[in-house]
């Protein structure tokens, strides 16, 4: 219904002077299968889950030559997440006053890295699984989209190749995959900047991506907790629930990509720095801050015939460059994928990883009580995932 109610005003108009709008869908639905041998990684991988799929509709009206309105609808089921609840994943209006100069307004994707723009499109990629240490998937909700604005541009330096800019800024709202009634999140500011270069040299690309954002949390406290903090010296006498406190992340993120005759190479290098602020307390003497974070990969793929593709990847995750030695200190993820296209519109995959550390995963998900648990589960462990995908 909401399709045809936006498609057919549309309609209506052709009866007007102006020309009659074009009208682009496109939609995609995949079904997986995850198994890890020790802990559980995306679902409750252990022993093996289908729980692992993806439906989603978009479409694009293109009004005039510089107008685009755009929206997608999505649904997953993802272990205790999703349970293919629709929602609308983005959605915007694109106006493109110059080759040089455009602006989208709405739930926009945020322009960061190589591939954030793409993540949710299973056949724009070989692997299944992006590099998790730059596109984690537990996090898509948060990073894929911002409500907000972002200029762009084209612009031609001669013999040099080309540049294209974002410039973003906006806010960003998610649910939190474990709602805790006591605790309240919000993101009331998310901005930033990447630049592209398309070398001259054919297929090759570099970017840097600068972001900045701020996570709000507001947590209800009981009498005994609130007497705790007071004794600790934390909060002061008068103090009162509820405890506020702000997390103000910077983060860069530098990219290359050579794309050409079949073959696909990219590597990215990102660090991350969380601060902690909780105005009228001393909380932040709790935990010890800026937290300092590094991630990167290197990936490659080879289409070896139209219908094949295979390549593998390094992935490194360092939550917190302080912590070191324990198995929660990092996460290494070597994998290797199969991409096989069995018609033009229906593709399948394969791909294993090997592991090595337990950073980054849900402690909840692993029946943990904190995060700092995750140090007692297995530190060598494999998954293996499979996936077919239909697209149009």
């Amino acid at each position: 219904m909401l399709l045809l109610s936006l498609v057919t005003p549309c309609a209506a108009r052709a009866q007007s002077p102006f020309a009659e709008p074009s009208v682009e869908l496109h939609g995609f639905a995949s079904q997986g299968f995850v198994y890890t041998t020790d802990n559980q990684f995306l679902v409750r991988s252990k022993g093996g889950s289908f729980e692992f799929a993806e439906v989603g509709l978009n479409f694009t009206v293109l009004p005039s030559d510089k107008l685009r309105v755009g929206i997608q609808l999505f649904a997953q089921d993802r272990g205790p997440f999703g349970n293919y609840r629709p929602t609308i994943d983005w959605f915007y209006l694109d106006y493109r006053f110059f080759d040089w100069l455009g602006l989208r307004a709405g739930r926009t994707k945020v322009p960061s890295g190589l591939y954030n723009e793409t993540r949710d499109i299973d056949a724009a990629r070989a692997p299944i699984l992006l590099p998790q240490a730059l596109y984690p998937l537990q996090d898509r909700e948060i990073l894929l989209a911002q409500t907000g604005v972002d200029a762009y541009g084209h612009i031609r330096i001669g013999p040099l190749g080309a540049i294209d800019y974002n410039a973003f800024l906006g806010t960003i709202s998610y649910e939190p995959p474990w709602p805790q009634p006591e605790l309240e999140h919000s993101v009331p500011y998310t901005m930033g900047a990447r630049v592209q270069w398309f070398t001259p040299l054919d297929g090759l690309l570099l970017a840097f991506t600068a972001a900045r954002l701020r996570v709000d949390q507001t947590a209800t406290l009981s009498p005994a907790e609130i007497e705790t903090l007071k004794a600790a010296g934390v909060v002061p006498p008068n103090f009162t629930s509820p405890l506020r406190v702000r997390y103000p992340i910077s983060a860069w993120t530098a990219s290359i990509e050579y794309s050409a005759n079949d073959v696909l190479l990219a590597a990215e290098y990102s660090q991350a720095r969380t601060g902690l602020e909780s105005p009228g307390t001393d909380f932040a003497t709790l935990v010890p801050e800026p937290v300092r974070a590094r991630y990167y990969y290197v990936m490659g793929s080879y289409r070896v015939a139209p219908w094949f593709t295979p390549g593998a990847y390094y992935s490194f995750s360092h939550p917190n460059v302080e912590r070191k030695g324990r198995t929660d200190a990092t996460l290494h993820d070597v994998a290797v994928f199969v991409r096989y296209d069995l018609t033009a519109n229906w593709l399948f995959k394969l791909e294993a990883h090997h592991m090595t550390g337990t950073a980054t995963l849900d402690f909840r998900l692993n029946g943990l009580a904190r995060e700092d648990d995750l140090r007692n589960l297995t530190r060598v462990w494999g998954a293996f995932l499979a996936k077919t995908t239909a697209h149009f």
